[in-house]
């Protein structure tokens, strides 16, 4: 029965090592398939100008700039913001930034910034299966079913059309998973890093990955809490966010803007419910979640209870930040981004029978129970 409880819980699980050249096999993999995936960005359609990705605008432009424009003529540190929009999340952007110095001039037809942020994405989409196939092989299940949760995600409407189309949500992605595999290694002392990383990549990570691993720490069970230890280290985890989105948002606007200020800011008055009902019915949501929500609550239960407590916990997190911004459609990035994998890993589960070897484990040991 303690292998049993062990699944449902956050313990140090025997990690199935792959070995170096495997690994970075499945990542060149996934990389080549995301830039696939990715490549109706370059010839087929303008992102910047599309419904849903014009964000892309923007970044194509810290791409090819490298720098926020220049808004030091316009009164007040938030209106600045608003002027010099998304230009603090500058992790993906950074990334690409070398590839377009690299190949500007050289693309043909393609548009250099939009493939060098092709690339970054790539990059970060590709880490995030990677990661995938990792936790599962932690978790005990056999690599035909971790890659298949991994292609299960990659397959997904967000990915090609939205994470893979010159936004930047691949980097939260990769930070939240991240996130995940620290947390079932007992690598506590990594989430600092992650939320310098993922607070950089966009402001959303901040609020999502603190309320993620505060979730996944209630969802343990009492006695595996260590409580001084991984207290210290969600504290780490929140400062170091806030405190790396507070410092980018100032230094694009040039003087301090305060987390509560930027809130405050996006507070758009059309009622709670009214942006709720916006972000649930916009056919993006549906787009993404039609097959894989369906898909993955079936076997959900046979994952670590921490993860989906987590994930349940900070999925109705961003529904209620989706709701205060009346974000619509966008709230799905941010849904996707934090239940996609565990949605994903659960279907497979599902669609390939399997079963991981702690279960296995644990039936075996009931069976020679009631024989002996």
């Amino acid at each position: 029965m303690a292998d049993t409880a062990q699944i449902h819980s956050s313990p140090r699980l025997p990690a199935r090592p792959q070995g170096l050249a495997r690994a970075v096999g499945e990542w060149l993999l996934f990389f080549l398939i995301c830039l696939g995936l990715g490549y109706p960005a370059l010839n087929r359609y303008d992102p910047a100008k599309a419904i849903g990705t014009s964000d892309a605008a923007i970044y194509r432009d810290m791409v090819a700039r490298g720098a926020p424009p220049e808004v030091a003529q316009i009164s007040g540190a938030l209106n600045r913001l608003g002027q010099a929009e998304n230009y603090y999340r500058v992790l993906v952007p950074s990334v690409a930034r070398p590839f377009y110095l690299l190949m500007n001039g050289h693309t043909g037809s393609w548009d250099a910034a939009l493939f060098a942020l092709l690339i970054a994405n790539a990059v970060f989409t590709s880490m995030t299966a990677c990661l995938m196939v990792a936790v599962a092989c932690r978790l005990g299940f056999r690599q035909v079913t971790a890659l298949l949760a991994a292609a299960l995600y990659l397959l997904n409407f967000a990915v090609a059309n939205l994470n893979l189309a010159g936004l930047i949500d691949s980097g939260e992605a990769c930070l939240m998973m991240a996130i995940v595999w620290s947390l079932l290694a007992g690598r506590w002392y990594l989430l600092p890093i992650w939320g310098v990383l993922g607070a950089l990549a966009k402001e959303t990570f901040a609020p999502l990955a603190i309320i993620f691993v505060i979730g996944w720490w209630l969802g343990d069970e009492p006695e595996s809490r260590r409580l001084k230890s991984r207290l210290g280290w969600i504290c780490g985890l929140a400062a170091s966010s806030v405190l790396t989105v507070t410092v980018a948002m100032s230094v694009v606007a040039r003087a301090w803007v305060w987390p509560w200020e930027f809130a405050a800011a996006m507070h758009e008055r059309v009622g709670f419910f009214t942006g709720l009902k916006g972000c649930l019915l916009d056919h993006t949501f549906w787009y993404v979640f039609v097959w894989l929500l369906p898909l993955g609550i079936v076997r959900l239960r046979r994952l670590p209870r921490t993860w989906i407590f987590a994930t349940a916990l900070t999925s109705l997190a961003a529904l209620a930040l989706g709701a205060y911004n009346n974000a619509g459609g966008n709230t799905t990035r941010a849904l996707f981004n934090v239940a996609g994998p565990v949605l994903s890993l659960s279907a497979a589960m599902f669609l390939a029978g399997a079963e991981s070897t702690i279960e296995l484990s644990a039936k075996t040991a009931a069976s020679k129970a009631q024989l002996s």
